[in-house]
């Protein structure tokens, strides 16, 4: 039986990561090799040439899953119908500008696509927030968007998941995907934790802690850390450009597992609404280890914390604490 196609809305879809990620999309890599889709793509209007250049670009690659393309500049037929939103279009921070300033302009994007969400996708629309500052603007999505669950509006931490395991792998010379479960804790900024206390990595000889196979706590607690922090202003270093496929490819892995599940045993990375675990203010979008089971997510409970920890998530923790009064006073 074929499967009726999915709904997939991109925001800022003619841009550098929506450039990546449609594709990725319409060949299966986020909902499986036999899901069909239809893409939503929204920009804005100056952008209205180069979203059409992008859905000339679609049908020319004939892909077999993709059984329809919306490109649009208008944000209700864009969210009309869609039962995925993945929201990469945002204001970027430019030279000279003040953090307020960025926040107020996102503020009042993800305000009018909030309601739009609201009133028009289906009904248990799934939303990954990609744009920056992405836990606080998902954060001001489900405030404006109050009948989506709370449960549907997350942000993007897998990129850092992902880089975290990518350093792991280099460090011990092994495959990436034989490292799982680290843990990004927190804001998807400089203040994240990246967390290896849990971390395994398959050996010939079983299961071993990454901790006892790198046997380099400086390394873990410093260098390790602070790559993974600040690993997108390195890209930006090296290409010029800021991290555009990696944060396609990490959107797509979140949307799939968070579809689709996660492997038995294995926990991944995702900013999701607080409930007060692990002693974090509850209201935060804040990033957890989570499994996913039907198109569920749970915060995976009872994992130790040390003293260091502690301190790193509670750092980041006032960090979206901040982060949210600031957004809130661009609304008064």
């Amino acid at each position: 039986m074929a499967k009726d196609p999915v709904r997939v809305l991109v925001t800022g879809a003619a841009g550098q990561i929506g450039y990546a990620l449609v594709p990725m999309v319409a060949r299966g890599v986020m909902l499986g090799p036999d899901q069909p889709v239809i893409l939503h793509m929204l920009d804005i209007p100056p952008a209205a040439e180069s979203l059409n250049g992008v859905k000339m670009e679609l049908v020319d690659a004939a892909f077999p899953l993709l059984k329809g393309v919306v490109a649009t500049t208008d944000v209700v037929e864009a969210c009309t119908g869609v039962n995925i939103a993945v929201m990469v279009g945002g204001f970027p921070r430019k030279e000279g500008m003040e953090r307020k300033d960025v926040m107020s302009k996102n503020v009042s994007i993800y305000k009018s696509q909030a309601s739009a969400l609201e009133k028009h996708a289906a009904a248990n629309c799934k939303v990954l927030v990609v744009a920056n500052p992405a836990n606080t603007n998902a954060l001001i999505l489900k405030e404006f968007a109050p009948s989506i669950p709370e449960k549907n509006i997350t942000c993007l931490t897998r990129l850092d998941h992902n880089r975290a395991l990518g350093q792991i792998s280099e460090r011990l010379n092994v495959q990436v995907s034989d490292v799982k479960n680290v843990i990004i804790w927190g804001n998807h900024s400089s203040t994240q934790y990246p967390d290896v206390n849990h971390a395994t990595v398959k050996t010939p000889a079983g299961e071993k802690a990454v901790c006892e196979l790198v046997a380099d706590d400086a390394w873990l607690r410093g260098e390790f850390i602070t790559t993974v922090q600040q690993r997108g202003a390195a890209i930006i270093k090296a290409r010029k450009l800021s991290s555009a496929l990696s944060a396609a490819s990490a959107a797509c892995d979140h949307i799939r597992d968070w579809v689709l599940g996660t492997p038995e045993g294995t926990w991944v990375s995702m900013g999701v609404y607080s409930d007060g675990s692990y002693n974090v203010p509850a209201g935060l979008i804040y990033s957890f280890p989570v499994t996913c089971r039907n198109g569920e997510w749970s915060i995976v409970q009872d994992l130790s914390i040390d003293e260091f920890s502690r301190k790193k998530l509670d750092a980041t923790a006032e960090e979206l604490s901040e982060e949210k009064a600031l957004a809130y006073s661009c609304l008064s």
